[in-house]
């Protein structure tokens, strides 16, 4: 499938995993992002600061992320798939991109760019099913590996990643002079 078909990849997602201690699954569906959908990701750009270091400009960093944000905006559909999350009421509660790059040895993958959920929609679903639908896009785009980066201050992320089946191949360190 080429990476702007989208077919039917995008149908409600039920998640197969026993919830976590405290934590509620919803019936969480994900579809292919829409014009009108602008505002609500531009406006979960601060969830993407999560696990920021102290020493990192909060300024800069949120508009680093609008850049991101934007960009993977303008290339949808045709190089890289934002997708969205919505409750049972049809809300938006998260959103995800997902697109291909090139591992430093030309190993073709995907990556998963951004990824937030809304605060009030933490532990009910919305990552494990943006993470679905990113991974289908993925296989259905003929990769057999998906990468993704997060900071290493968010440790809650780290978690759910790593709960996923994701593991640890990269690591940037930083020395602050």
């Amino acid at each position: 499938m080429e990476a702007n078909q989208i077919g039917e990849l995008y149908a409600p997602v039920m998640i197969p995993d026993a919830p976590d201690e405290g934590e509620t699954i919803l019936m969480i569906s994900t579809r292919p992002y829409e014009s009108n959908d602008w505002e609500f990701i531009l406006g979960m750009a601060a969830r993407l600061t999560i696990g920021m270091r102290p020493w990192r400009d909060r300024t800069q960093w949120l508009k680093a992320v609008e850049g991101w944000l934007t960009s993977s905006v303008e290339a949808h559909p045709t190089e890289t798939m934002v997708i969205v999350a919505l409750n049972a009421r049809e809300e938006r509660v998260g959103f995800a991109s997902v697109t291909s790059n090139k591992h430093f040895t030309g190993q073709p993958q995907a990556y998963i760019g951004e990824l937030a959920s809304t605060e009030e929609a933490e532990s009910q679903g919305v990552g494990r099913a943006l993470v679905a639908a990113c991974e289908e896009w993925s296989r259905a785009n003929g990769y057999s590996l998906i990468t993704l980066t997060t900071g290493a201050g968010n440790d809650r992320a780290l978690g759910f990643y790593r709960h996923l089946g994701y593991v640890d191949e990269d690591v940037t360190l930083t020395k602050q002079l």
